[in-house]
């Protein structure tokens, strides 16, 4: 079963080693970094490492990297695909769990949970004042109940990964995964994983661009 990691990476040069090792050292070594042309040193610290990297001529967002390395995993042979961030919060000791739903012939894709158990410890303000409302709205605009649509680990079958084809660049790329797993019909699954916080990250204001992009792409269709 050939697994291959898709990390994207937009600036990443403090935090993408630390990624990269973690996942060699738990035993995949087949990983494909898309920098999405990043200002600073990261392409220069993915080259010293045993990894395929793959670099974007512009910057084009986060669901372009995705599908940009979900294509090429396509091409060389993969069965299953992880969506694994660069900044070094999630950890690839969660992949065995992730991926165990596709093996058991159970789930085609699979969502990363932060709210399954409690591993993860969630700045206050974000998990009640950001996560809880936002969770409501996707599970309203999407037609599928999760505990968490913004992790940003999954796992994907070949079969996921050959249907879903994403074409929000920036981050509605994570509801549109959700989107496309109703209208494609692509038996889905949840499993906790823990986040490691080293900052905020997005905030309110990144939920409205989210929400500014999918209601501007709604239009224009």
């Amino acid at each position: 079963m050939k697994i291959v990691i898709v990390v994207p990476a937009w600036n990443e040069e403090k935090n993408i080693k630390t990624s990269i090792e973690d996942l060699l050292q738990n035993g995949y070594d087949n990983i494909v970094v898309v920098d999405d042309h990043s200002k600073d040193q990261t392409a220069e610290v993915v080259k010293n490492l045993n990894v395929v990297l793959l670099r974007h001529s512009a910057n084009r967002g986060q669901g372009a990297s995705l599908q940009t390395g979900h294509d090429y995993a396509l091409l060389n042979g993969a069965e299953i695909v992880i969506d694994f961030d660069s900044d070094g919060q999630m950890q690839a000791k969660d992949i065995a769990k992730m991926i165990q739903p596709i093996l058991d012939d159970q789930a085609e894709i699979v969502f990363g949970s932060r709210f399954l158990d409690n591993q993860t410890q969630i700045p206050w303000l974000k998990k009640n004042l950001i996560h809880r409302p936002a969770r409501v709205l996707n599970n309203f605009l999407t037609g599928i109940k999760l505990s968490d649509v913004h992790c940003g680990f999954r796992a994907l079958s070949r079969t996921a990964l050959e249907k879903l084809k994403l074409t929000q660049d920036k981050m509605a790329h994570a509801t549109e995964f959700v989107v496309l797993t109703k209208q494609l019909g692509l038996r889905h699954a949840e499993m906790p994983v823990e986040i490691v916080y080293k900052n905020f990250g997005q905030g309110f204001g990144g939920g409205i661009k989210v929400l500014k992009e999918l209601f501007i792409d709604k239009l224009l269709k």
